[in-house]
């Protein structure tokens, strides 16, 4: 079933009913529920009997398959990291390379291959992207062919909570169906419904993505975003060089492995805190960290705002790298270092 949230969107899959593009981008912020919207999508392309409201029946032959895992007619298209999460996944063996974020070229040309036969029974299929922005060139390119000569009676679902760096082209071989973030009470009321621990401080940490305020109550990232706002506070009592040591040890422990905790979250979540800096700065409001105001309007008060815009650039600038640094020490203490710079190099500010 798909959340309160999207009841407008599915309403527009009820009025398509029968002439749904070949290929449908769904585009917005992660954390908001566009899989679980494809998914549902996905069932009732797939059913034989979708029920009234247009959800899948979940008793027909076809519905079993699906839920089964095994639907000849549902193919998915995901890198082999998010792969490793499913219990279906092949063991890696110890030592072995670490699973791909990226979707390679091989699994397209499988799934050219897969829809060059005719569908179950002749039925519909559907192929399932996601994220589509996890390709190459040269994968996208293979990717833009299937859109551009579409199979006869396939729908293409590419789930993207970052469109624009997709190819034009693939862009504009879609319809596009943007998924805004939810309303603030819609999903406030999901969280409160699921008993989320802290959850107007987490809704507001994901940006207002309660899907994302949940993974992070749920696996363990309350505790490290706690652990993340202490060590910032820390500064300059700890040097900056010091916590990127600990940084680096964190990153490497078996709790940050655990939950999925990486450099990119890292980079993404300090890039969240200096945004609140600049916004403080420019005399807007605290949106990721509004139980750390006081904190954060100390720090700010040590800002001009030329310094707060170059930090937060600066920060923006590592993000892009964050995937694979070269040497996760050095790209701690930079960017630290960086970060302190930035207070430190500004006089004090009258307000």
């Amino acid at each position: 079933m798909i959340f309160e949230w999207q009841a407008g969107l599915w309403q527009r899959v009820l009025e398509n009913a029968g002439r749904m593009p070949h290929a449908l981008l769904l585009a917005g912020p992660a954390g908001g529920g566009k899989r679980v919207f494809a998914e549902a999508l996905a069932a009732r392309e797939l059913c034989a009997r979708p029920g009234p409201d247009g959800h899948a029946c979940g008793h027909c032959e076809d519905c079993l398959w699906r839920i089964s895992g095994n639907h000849p007619d549902l193919l998915r298209v995901i890198p082999e990291a998010d792969r490793e999460e499913r219990s279906d996944a092949p063991e890696k063996a110890e030592g072995g390379k670490a699973a791909s974020r990226q979707i390679v070229i091989e699994q397209i040309r499988d799934l050219q291959q897969s829809l060059t036969t005719g569908g179950h029974r002749g039925g519909r299929r559907v192929a399932i992207i996601d994220p589509p922005e996890a390709m190459n060139l040269y994968t996208a390119n293979a990717l833009l062919k299937l859109l551009e000569e579409p199979t006869t009676n396939v729908l293409f679902l590419l789930i993207s909570s970052a469109p624009k760096r997709l190819l034009p082209t693939i862009r504009s071989r879609c319809q596009t169906w943007a998924f805004p973030r939810p309303p603030a009470e819609a999903a406030a009321r999901w969280l409160a419904g699921r008993k989320v621990p802290d959850a107007d401080a987490l809704l507001a940490f994901s940006g207002g993505m309660p899907l994302a305020a949940a993974a992070l109550a749920e696996g363990g990232g309350a505790a490290a975003r706690k652990r993340f706002i202490d060590d910032l506070a820390s500064l300059p009592r700890k040097t900056p060089l010091r916590l990127a040591g600990e940084w680096e040890s964190w990153l490497k422990s078996k709790d940050a492995l655990a939950t999925g905790f990486d450099m990119p979250t890292l980079v993404a979540w300090l890039q969240r805190w200096v945004a609140d800096l600049v916004s403080l700065r420019l005399g807007g409001p605290v949106r990721f960290f509004p139980a750390q105001y006081d904190i954060l309007h100390g720090l700010a008060g040590r800002l001009s705002v030329d310094a707060a815009l170059g930090c937060y650039n600066e920060i923006t600038q590592s993000r892009r790298v964050a995937q694979h640094p070269l040497n996760a020490r050095l790209f701690l203490e930079d960017m630290l270092l960086r970060y302190a710079r930035s207070l430190a190099a500004s006089p004090a500010i009258r307000r």
